[in-house]
């Protein structure tokens, strides 16, 4: 149980940002491509719990007067930091075998976001907006390594979105930190200190709105018109939209924004969104 808490499965959900590529190509479930884009989920997937373990190592102390993260199993003592590493190891190296049996092109990508990361948790989480930009970049290697594995270029706008979407999510984060802040007088990372309320939410807003408008932008431009060969493809921007404000609602309202994955798995009117956005493009691509 406790090594499961350590490689965190719950958050290798964000690793389905790999299949996107293929799946707006039209293309997923087709066998030889599903296969390779699965393969790709399980390297992505190996790479981040390294990558958690990793974090958890070097945070231990901070994690020890977190509310919630006393108890992850290392800083609560229940596994030992040699052990720890030596399961990094294992999944960090796992993860880079596994992206070889692809092409070099995505075997470089999963490399760049290793390296990402780990530059990331040795010191530059602690460098305010830049932490937030690092996580949202993370998104947008997984899905262009998942458009690399099979061969499919993504659009501009396709990447603008997952890096808005990414972001918006890790500002809505950083509010719950500021508010365990406020609350406790602990600081949860180095770079809190250089936010308040009052610039997480503009930026918050700032983002969402921009993202909304990207992802209309996305669905009128020609070039998805035409591939899609679907004109009221801007109709599926109402469950985009609502999603978006049910986040809001989640984070500036209920203050529980702590978590985006814990938010997905408990959150139907979220749930329920997805599940219509998701059908909507089936319909289109694949109907």
């Amino acid at each position: 149980m406790e090594l499961i808490k350590l490689i965190r499965p719950q958050q290798w959900v964000k690793n389905l940002f790999v299949f996107i590529a293929p799946f707006f190509a039209g293309i997923l479930f087709q066998k030889d491509i599903f296969i390779d884009a699965a393969i790709g989920f399980i390297a992505f997937s190996l790479a981040a719990s390294s990558i958690y373990i990793l974090n958890d190592i070097r945070d231990v102390e901070a994690d020890r007067v977190h509310p919630t993260k006393k108890y992850r199993p290392i800083a609560s003592g229940k596994i030992s930091n040699t052990l720890a590493i030596v399961i990094m190891l294992v999944f960090g190296i796992s993860a880079v075998a596994i992206a070889t049996l692809t092409n070099s092109y995505f075997t470089g990508i999963l490399a760049t976001y290793i390296i990402i990361n780990v530059a990331y948790c040795f010191g530059l989480k602690h460098v305010s907006i830049l932490d937030m930009v690092l996580i949202s970049f993370g998104f947008v290697l997984r899905t262009v390594g998942g458009g690399v594995i099979v061969d499919v270029v993504l659009t501009q706008w396709l990447v603008i979105i997952i890096f808005l979407l990414a972001l918006f999510l890790a500002l809505a984060k950083r509010r719950d930190d500021i508010l365990i802040f406020i609350e406790s007088g602990n600081s949860i990372r180095k770079s809190s200190s250089k936010y308040n309320l009052e610039f997480i939410n503009s930026a918050i807003t700032m983002v969402s709105t921009t993202l909304i408008v990207a992802y209309l932008m996305y669905t009128i431009s020609d070039e998805v018109v035409e591939r899609m060969n679907f004109e009221y493809l801007y109709f599926t921007g109402l469950f985009v939209i609502l999603g978006v404000l049910r986040y809001l609602q989640k984070t500036l309202v209920e203050n529980d924004s702590s978590s985006p994955v814990r938010v997905l798995y408990t959150d139907r009117f979220i749930q329920l969104t997805l599940i219509l956005w998701g059908l909507s493009y089936f319909l289109i691509l694949y109907i």
